[in-house]
């Protein structure tokens, strides 16, 4: 499989929330262009976002507790791997060692992504 040329995007989020992302994301194994790279592929594949999205002023996990949250989000990486296993996809994963994102393929070959 051949890699398509990756893009940079920018994005500007509040410092706090990039921190306690970082962190989420370390704790998964995954970098922030990894997990962003995970939610736009889900978000394509199955041609929605797997949350609501509402006008409603609750504020996102209104009610739910970090941890439930945190569990929500390992349940949605879960499911995409899943998905992608039955698929016959490559998952996106991260090397700590190399601290390097790669594809890893149903029959075992991992492709290094640029970043």
């Amino acid at each position: 499989m051949v890699i398509q040329k990756a893009v940079r995007v920018t994005v500007q989020v509040d410092k706090d929330l990039k921190e306690n992302a970082d962190a989420l994301f370390e704790r998964l194994g995954l970098n922030m262009s990894v997990a962003f790279n995970l939610f736009l592929q889900k978000a394509v594949n199955e041609d929605t976002i797997s949350f609501s999205i509402s006008t409603k002023r609750t504020g996102f996990g209104n009610g739910l507790t970090a941890d439930q949250i945190t569990d929500a989000f390992n349940t949605s990486v879960q499911n995409n791997i899943e998905v992608n296993q039955q698929k016959n996809l490559p998952i996106a994963k991260y090397d700590r060692d190399k601290k390097q994102a790669y594809l890893e393929f149903a029959d075992g070959i991992k492709e290094y992504v640029n970043g």
